[in-house]
């Protein structure tokens, strides 16, 4: 129970880190050859420093960013060679962002987001001396919506 706590903790670390531009925190997550694929949402793979840095430049137009990471599905490993030291976390998201303010919100305060998407992710994750971290993180981006404008 302890473990899969920690697993759900670092899951949600990610989307905090994401959301709130903490690159630092963000790489902070990985394994040292830890590895993100965001491909399919039409980012890059890499490893985690330089998809931060992808993440920094191209999320940067968003002031309002929400990462809601849900349907958790855990798994540890339990094969004969594995000790429990690793998991996979399949997790649909939803991420509605909102561009900086460039026009007055609606009346009631909140504008529609500029862009919404949705996919599941992939986690890999590994225990460390220094607790559970990110081996991968796969996207897999399934709709993606952006505002008519008039």
């Amino acid at each position: 129970m302890r473990d899969r706590l920690a697993v759900d903790d670092l899951v949600t670390a990610y989307a905090v880190a994401v959301d709130d531009g903490d690159w630092t925190a963000y790489r902070g997550l990985f394994t040292a050859d830890g590895r993100a694929d965001y491909r399919s949402a039409g980012g890059i793979e890499g490893d985690a420093d330089r998809v931060a840095a992808w993440l920094a430049e191209n999320l940067a137009p968003f002031a309002v960013r929400q990462h809601l990471i849900v349907n958790r599905q855990v798994r540890f490993g339990d094969l004969d060679q594995d000790t429990g030291d690793t998991a996979r976390v399949r997790a649909d998201y939803l991420n509605p962002m909102r561009l900086a303010p460039l026009r007055l919100p609606a009346a009631d305060g909140c504008a529609a987001p500029d862009l919404e998407c949705g996919g599941r992710y992939d986690f890999g994750l590994l225990r460390t001396p220094e607790g559970w971290r990110l081996s991968e993180v796969v996207v897999r981006e399934k709709w993606r919506r952006t505002p008519h404008r008039g």
